[in-house]
This record gives C-alpha cells, sequence and structure tokens, in this order.
C-alpha cells in the first residue's frame, strides 16, 4: 500500500483515510452498544469510545501496512 494517495489530483496520507474509515467503523460499534445498553456498566463510555477508535485505526493500520 502506498504511503500516499491520490484523491481527486490530491495526495493524502493514508494514515488519515484509515482513520476517517476507523471513525465510521467505530462510530457503527458505538451505536451497536448504545442500543444494548453496554454504556451504564462502563465507568467512564467516553473513554472506551476513545480507545475503540485508537484500537481500530491501530488494527486497520496493521492491517494495511503489515
Amino acid at each position: 500500500m502506498p504511503y500516499q494517495l491520490s484523491i481527486l489530483g490530491v495526495y493524502v496520507p493514508t494514515v488519515i483515510v484509515l482513520c476517517l474509515i476507523g471513525i465510521a467503523i467505530t462510530w457503527i460499534v458505538d451505536r451497536v452498544l448504545s442500543r444494548l445498553k453496554i454504556y451504564s456498566h462502563v465507568w467512564h463510555p467516553a473513554l472506551l469510545q476513545t480507545a475503540m477508535l485508537a484500537g481500530v485505526c491501530a488494527m486497520l493500520g496493521l492491517l494495511v501496512y503489515h
């Protein structure tokens, strides 16, 4: 995978694209967890959401660059 992607003639780092995909995945998982009322059992929901985003982006990066 190249380190830069050309999107409409603009070179964008691949990491930014992966993070945008990670945000979408985290948002979907967040909606599922909120419908299942998992957040009532979590000490700090915002901390869980941030950790999920970091984990998803890290996994996407490992999948692409490994």
